[in-house]
């Protein structure tokens, strides 16, 4: 019996739905339109959402796998089409989102003649993806497209790009699906010593101040619940770096804040007074340390850490602990003793009441005329729905965001942590959105950021997408105008924005909006932005000084926090 053929543009749709892809994210292009063609007769059960730009695209590829722990998926065609991903590759591969990026290419007999729109995609991407491939021939797009998925979300997660020709798309072969359980030489989870959790285990037992640093690997593993009962059993406090929020409820009693440059005050200048510094699932990135030559000199330090290369990369530990963090964890649990160390929680309530005194009053209470960006976040915590996901763009609003919001559940924070992608907010919230429509999702952003991608509006129009989207406009590139005032003598060098009128823009694109310029009508408004059931875009106009404190200068030790 003869077998029947499939082009490889189909292969390409039906393998897609055999890993149970809902949604792709894309822009069609001449490359790629063999495969959009296919695509057309699998509507009913595969959905694809048109962005307005293929930076989008993978943003809200980004946003999707953030909030539902899939894998994200985009499309884009070839040359320019291909090239705009880079971004988010490299913000994905920083940040370990597991998102698979199909492009079209030129067809084969063509490559290496720039042709129209041909770009050599495979060699621009290697420094930013995880994994990538060019395929030229249909019959292997399904092992192609098998092996990528399982590469992105194995270990630990990153970007995939599978770059496919245009003969290849046309060419028809048979088609068998048999999904991915072994790649020769790929070991994405270490085997964990049980030596390195006894060594650990005993010296978390003998410690009289130790410091839990909680990153985004807990989330990434799901073991908020291993990570919740070994913080509880341990009473260690816990502080968190920016992409770890949410691992742990803002408002358990051992959460003792955020770590890094604009993080709180306590737990940066008391992670160079622990004597134990457990790093779980976190990197040590530049933004949390400081200065490294000057970090937690006097503590012995225990990292566990799924993937190798962040052994030893930054900071030096002396007992590291491989293997995926849930795992870790369970062993670990068994081992340590119930403690409490009263007297060095004690250490953080004294600090946390002095930054209170003169960072957070001010920021959440504030006895000035302008609007703060803090005082934005305390309404939205009154007023927002306990499963709501904070997604945030990249500046001051960002930093400010992530101090002040309340983390009360899983999966509540999506930003862009090491690229710092200005940008990344509105189409991560889109495909936030799709992900969790169970959820509300809290999309804010500063006016800088918000207008590299502010076309994404017309996807969210289209696809009656019901982001909450809160402007926290002051006129200027805030973060770069605060360092400016504060290590350039105020020298405002290109920082400052004339803005478009953003409430006639979203009225345009059919977003019901509001500006607000008033205290008085903050709390009100706030609350009828959150309550409304469709998309929203609420201006705020921010007092243009408003800085982010506290703050650790560029370089700086963690513990040379300035409060001011």
């Amino acid at each position: 019996m003869e077998r029947k053929l499939f082009s490889g543009s189909e292969i390409v749709i039906k393998t897609l739905l055999y890993e149970k892809v809902e949604y792709i994210f894309g822009y069609p292009g001449g490359a790629i339109m063999p495969i959009y063609d296919s695509l057309h007769d699998y509507l009913n059960s595969i959905s694809h959402i048109l962005m307005r730009h293929e930076q989008g695209s993978i943003h809200a590829a980004q946003g999707y796998a953030r909030a539902t722990g899939k894998i994200g998926v985009c499309f884009t065609t070839s040359g320019p089409g291909a090239t705009n991903l880079i971004t988010g590759l490299a913000d994905a591969l920083i940040d370990s989102t597991p998102i698979v990026c199909i492009t079209g290419q030129v067809s084969s007999h063509l490559l290496g003649t720039d042709a129209f729109q041909e770009i050599n995609i495979i060699d621009i991407s290697i420094p930013v993806t995880k994994w990538n491939i060019q395929v030229l021939k249909a019959k292997d797009i399904c092992e192609s497209i098998q092996k990528g998925f399982f590469i992105a979300k194995q270990g630990r997660p990153g970007p995939v790009l599978i770059d496919i020709t245009k003969d290849a798309q046309f060419q028809k072969t048979v088609f068998h699906y048999t999904r991915f359980k072994y790649i020769k030489n790929f070991y994405p989870y270490p085997c964990i010593e049980k030596e390195k959790i006894m060594e650990a285990a005993a010296l978390i037992n003998s410690a009289e101040r130790p410091l839990i640093l909680v990153g985004q690997g807990v989330i990434l593993a799901e073991a908020e619940e291993e990570f919740k009962k070994f913080v509880e059993k341990t009473g260690i406090p816990v502080a968190s770096t920016l992409l770890g929020l949410g691992s742990l409820d803002s408002y358990h009693s051992l959460y003792v804040g955020m770590l890094g440059m604009h993080g709180n005050y306590a737990p940066n200048i008391l992670t160079n007074q622990c004597d134990i510094l457990i790093a779980v699932g976190m990197r040590f990135d530049d933004r949390v340390t400081g200065d490294v030559k000057k970090y937690a000199k006097q503590a012995k330090i225990i990292h566990l850490e799924i993937d190798s290369s962040e052994i030893n990369k930054n900071i030096l530990c002396h007992i590291p602990i491989l293997g995926d963090c849930k795992t870790s964890l369970k062993k670990l649990i068994l081992y340590v003793n119930k403690s409490i160390h009263p007297e060095w929680k004690d250490k953080f309530f004294h600090l946390k009441k002095k930054e209170k005194t003169i960072v957070i009053q001010g920021d959440l209470y504030p006895k000035k005329k302008g609007i703060t960006m803090g005082e934005v976040i305390k309404w939205i915590n009154q007023y927002k729905n306990k499963n709501a996901v904070l997604v945030t763009d990249v500046g001051q609003h960002q930093m400010i965001a992530s101090r002040y919001f309340h983390f009360t559940c899983k999966k509540s924070q999506i930003t862009s942590g090491g690229l710092g992608t200005m940008g990344f907010a509105l189409p991560a919230s889109i495909g936030a959105q799709l992900g969790v429509k169970n959820r509300q999702i809290l999309c804010i952003v500063g006016d800088g950021g918000f207008q590299m991608t502010i076309q994404e509006m017309g996807t969210i129009l289209q696809y009656k997408i019901p982001v909450k989207i809160v402007l926290l406009n002051n006129n200027f590139l805030g973060m770069v105008r605060q360092w400016q005032q504060l290590f350039f003598d105020k020298r405002y060098s290109c920082t400052k924005l004339v803005n478009p009128d953003f409430i006639k823009l979203a009225h345009a694109y059919n977003i019901k909006a509001k500006k607000v310029n008033k205290r008085e009508e903050l709390e009100k408004s706030v609350k009828k932005a959150l309550n409304y059931k469709k998309a929203f875009l609420l201006e705020v106009l921010i007092e243009k000084e408003d800085n982010v404190f506290p703050m650790i200068p560029s370089e700086a030790a963690v513990d040379e926090i300035r409060l001011t």
